[in-house]
């Protein structure tokens, strides 16, 4: 693994997913995010801000689906060159060809061929992955500015999204490890940089209804959590995809013979416990986690890099040549697989049950164009949180979200006022036939018609004079009980939705 094959490499796979960012849609979750984007603040209804503030400075620039995707779409090759660069430092006696395929494995990662998706994991990986690199310095040389720098990347971390503290608890488990004053010392710093962003957290939530403590902790919990074996085979099978089978096969298989001096990519210098602490720990916990609840994919992106380069630091040389290999051709499958699954028409998935999902993302423009008689006169709304801001972002114009929906993404409680739509005619665009008498308590007419796209059929709600009050005591006062029940025990100093809807209620059980 020469240095001009790792740069082809690079550059292919960076040229697939510029093609590819340009030509996909922005999805539900991306669209919620670049209206964080688009309305910045210190916080957000279910997340830390950091991705919004990301979003706010690229939309400076422009509102184009690759240019919001930039972070993204880069994100391996920064990973990799990042990962080449420590090595240097962390493992001087490795050879360039050693650290240039460990930097390929990180490269060709699965995930890291095809997501070029926007979401709160993309500055996660960012900062943990950098934060986890300056604590492997800081633990080799008891060096408080590498302890420091890994503090202020977790605060970035934290401020990405709340998985941070996993990364911050493999630290104190390194500590407790290692036992000597200095490490205290070194974890007391880097713990000390996240205050910052803690009490930021802090003092955002206590101001508006501590929306991140309701959905991460309460309200995306409401169905009781009981023992599953689906979901830990499900997070087997993630785990098996992300790190790749040969991979997790060499892990295991020289675990045992780690210490044999026929291993040359093992480094003595190199406290390579540490590093397995990053990797693995982090998985561990998503283990006991998954005997309860669905391990989503994404939540394991900031710490597969550690968990290849552990592995890598384990291999012989031609062992390495050959997981580089096999990297190579699982990345090329899935080019070659996504090419030609953009070549198919829309059609091929209109037996599915996300095929209305597909049509209102790729057939965006002529769902708007039957909207457009509706254009000046009418507030334009969705049943759903992600249809709503994926119409947003299309449209260029603000879906309300019409209706109690879920638990998730209620970031359009913050935004919408419904006091101020009083007497108002809304539309409400749905993929999915309305039952009207969902509708009629809250306008004074409400009629219905339906459109076809693509062979997928829409329908408009058309709702004349809204009817606040009937609304507020309809829909938003069930809103207030599920979801913003908040526990006595939690400071607020101020809660946009019961001050707005019930100036006389606090939002409290």
């Amino acid at each position: 693994m020469s240095s001009r094959l790792f740069a082809t490499l690079l550059v292919v796979t960076l040229a697939f997913r510029c093609w590819l960012a340009a030509v996909t849609p922005i999805t539900g979750d991306e669209a919620y995010f670049i209206w964080w984007g688009w309305r910045p603040d210190w916080g957000f209804y279910d997340h830390p801000p950091m991705i919004g503030w990301w979003l706010a400075v690229l939309l400076k620039v422009s509102d184009s689906e690759a240019w919001l995707r930039l972070p993204v779409i880069i994100q391996p090759a920064i990973l990799a060159l990042g990962v080449i660069a420590a090595l240097r430092r962390l493992t001087p006696t490795l050879d360039d060809e050693q650290r240039y395929s460990i930097g390929t494995l990180v490269l060709l990662a699965p995930a890291n061929v095809w997501n070029v998706f926007i979401t709160t994991d993309t500055p996660l990986v960012y900062f943990s992955v950098f934060s986890g690199l300056a604590w492997l310095r800081a633990a080799r040389d008891d060096d408080k500015t590498w302890y420091l720098a890994a503090g202020v990347l977790l605060a970035g971390a934290v401020l990405s999204k709340y998985f941070a503290a996993i990364l911050g608890f493999a630290y104190l488990v390194d500590v407790l490890r290692r036992r000597t004053l200095r490490a205290w010392g070194g974890l007391a710093i880097a713990y000390a940089a996240t205050l910052p962003a803690l009490a930021l957290m802090a003092w955002w939530n206590a101001g508006h209804c501590w929306p991140n403590y309701m959905f991460n902790f309460i309200n995306r919990h409401t169905h009781e959590t009981q023992l599953s074996l689906t979901t830990p085979l499900l997070y087997i099978a993630s785990l098996l995809y992300l790190l790749t089978p040969p991979a997790l096969w060499l892990a295991w298989r020289e675990q045992r013979r780690v210490t044999r001096a026929d291993f040359s990519m093992l480094n003595r210098q190199f406290n390579s416990t540490t590093l397995g602490v990053l990797a693995w720990i982090p998985f561990a916990l998503f283990a006991a986690l998954s005997l309860v609840k669905q391990i989503g994919l994404h939540w394991l992106l900031a710490f597969v890099p550690f968990a290849l380069i552990w592995t890598a630091l384990r291999l012989r040389a031609s062992t390495l040549r050959r997981l580089c290999l096999f990297f190579i051709g699982f990345a090329a499958i899935h080019m070659a697989a996504i090419v030609i699954l953009s070549r198919l028409p829309l059609e091929t998935w209109n037996k599915t049950r996300i095929y209305d999902g597909l049509v209102l993302t790729f057939e965006h423009e002529a769902i708007l164009k039957a909207l457009q008689p509706y254009a000046k006169d009418w507030v334009w709304a969705m049943d759903g949180y992600s249809n709503a801001v994926t119409m947003s972002y299309n449209a260029r114009r603000y879906f309300i979200v019409f209706g109690e929906a879920s638990s998730h993404a209620r970031h359009d409680d913050i935004l919408t006022d419904f006091r101020t739509l009083a007497g108002r005619n809304i539309l409400i665009l749905r993929k999915s036939a309305p039952d009207l008498a969902e509708y009629q308590p809250y306008f004074r007419q409400v009629t219905v018609d339906n459109f076809v796209v693509r062979g997928a059929r829409f329908w408009r709600v058309k709702g004349e004079g809204f009817n606040y009050p009937a609304y507020r005591d309809g829909v938003l006062s069930s809103v207030k009980r599920k979801y913003y029940a908040l526990p006595q025990w939690l400071p607020q100093t101020a809660c946009y939705f019961c001050d707005r809807y019930f100036p006389d209620e606090r939002c409290q059980r």
